[in-house]
């Protein structure tokens, strides 16, 4: 009997412990803030001499704007692009670590024409995708236009900052 009362002592206490700890705690939900989009120039991407298509671009230079690039956003416009610009031309790879929604990613060289594309990246894909020749811009756009637009290889762009 001296057993039970000592154990029943140690399992009210123990409980009694547990129940007045957990009592005022609130869960909180971790919320992020929304980004928005930036407009921050204009470009014009051009099939010879005509213009297939003008956007508005957020641009990403500095290390922390290309590292993150369109990552925890919930979409784009379709006349909206993010350019990336690099301060050396050289191979760059993507991928779509956090990126909530599909993109096109155009990879452009020094001249302003298109290297190459990757076309409907998919969201939250971690594999990187190659620009397989060196270049020194990428335009990211919403999955399917490059189809839309016909883009190829050797098309031009131009941009200006705002």
């Amino acid at each position: 009997m001296k057993y039970f009362f000592k154990y029943c002592t140690i399992f009210l206490s123990v409980f009694f412990i547990l129940f007045t700890s957990c009592k005022g705690e609130k869960k909180t939900e971790l919320k992020t803030e929304t980004i928005d989009f930036t407009k921050e120039g204009e470009l014009a991407i051009f099939k010879k001499d005509s213009l297939l298509v003008n956007l508005d671009i957020e641009i990403a230079e500095t290390d922390y704007e290309t590292e993150t690039g369109l990552m925890y956003r919930s979409s784009m416009e379709e006349k909206q692009g993010m350019l990336f610009i690099f301060p050396d031309v050289a191979m760059h790879s993507f991928y779509m670590k956090n990126t909530e929604f599909p993109l096109d990613i155009v990879f452009i060289d020094e001249n302003l024409k298109i290297a190459s594309f990757q076309e409907n990246a998919q969201p939250y894909n971690e594999v990187g995708l190659s620009s397989q020749v060196p270049i020194k811009y990428v335009l990211e756009v919403n999955a399917g236009l490059a189809e839309k637009w016909l883009l190829e290889v050797k098309d031009s762009v131009i941009f200006t900052r705002k």
